[in-house]
């Protein structure tokens, strides 16, 4: 059963790989914020697979977020989620990012229940004339 309270972290290293410059969206070499959001993604996501019915699964719907902080390369980024509501199959989740020096990110993050067969064929649908 999904009730608030379950929380998740998870962590990663920043590289030339997850910086700005490499995934377009600007030219230095410090953590990209679509990286972090989606590391706050992940971690919500991942904090309540288990709990998921077999057949279903989790959708980001809604991110708001501010990136407080850059972080260069070499350091540890981690986020930490906590489900703050459940209202039906509406997810409500508090997201925080760090480094090793402090809070880089914060702010809220919706994701819904679905089944995935129902969800997959309702989406297949946009590929038909």
């Amino acid at each position: 059963m999904i009730t608030p309270g379950i929380t998740n972290k998870i962590e990663t290293m920043v590289t030339k790989d997850n910086i700005a410059g490499a995934v377009g969206s600007g030219t230095i070499e410090v953590f990209a914020t679509p990286q972090m959001i989606n590391m706050m993604e992940m971690c919500c996501c991942l904090s309540v697979d288990e709990f998921m019915e077999e057949g279903c699964t989790t959708v980001g719907s809604n991110v708001n977020v501010s990136h407080l902080s850059a972080t260069p390369i070499g350091m540890k980024v981690w986020c930490e989620s906590t489900l703050t509501a459940v209202e039906g199959k509406k997810l409500t989740f508090e997201v925080k990012a760090y480094d090793e020096k402090g809070l880089i990110g914060e702010g809220t993050h919706e994701r819904f229940i679905i089944n995935v067969e129902k969800f997959m064929a309702r989406t297949m649908k946009k590929l038909e004339s």
